[in-house]
């Protein structure tokens, strides 16, 4: 008897090589960017509690500091935040960039922005008219 040898199939070097250069990409981009939500997501909640305190604008503010420093953020300051009157509530909010470089030239912008409005608008802008 004879038996019949069947060609195996599967992955080769070059594809193995292949398949884990891609993962190293995507885990290196997951590693830097993580980080920055992170941070966004600790604002959201430094937001929240610093509309929580209520009071004056600069109690506000305060309370945002506090909470920046204890929750390391370093990409927004009490004064870039938007605290603002809608119907009858304060409304705090915040945008902000970040640049995350990758290789060379190529860099990867990342746009954040969030509000304690449960309409999720930011309060309007004050006008010095």
């Amino acid at each position: 008897m004879q038996a019949s040898l069947k060609r195996q199939d599967g992955i080769s070097l070059v594809g193995l090589i292949v398949v884990l250069a891609m993962l190293g990409v995507v885990g290196v981009l997951a590693l830097k960017i993580v980080p920055t939500y992170t941070e966004y997501r600790a604002i959201q909640n430094a937001i929240v509690t610093a509309k929580a305190t209520g009071g004056s604008v600069l109690e506000m503010q305060k309370s945002f500091d506090a909470n920046a420093t204890t929750g390391y953020i370093s990409s927004i300051t009490s004064r870039d935040l938007l605290i603002g009157k809608e119907n009858g509530e304060v409304e705090i909010s915040f945008a902000y960039e970040k640049k995350i470089p990758l290789v060379g030239p190529a860099s990867l912008l990342l746009e954040y922005q969030g509000t304690t409005a449960k309409n999720g608008l930011p309060p309007p802008a004050k006008t010095d008219q």
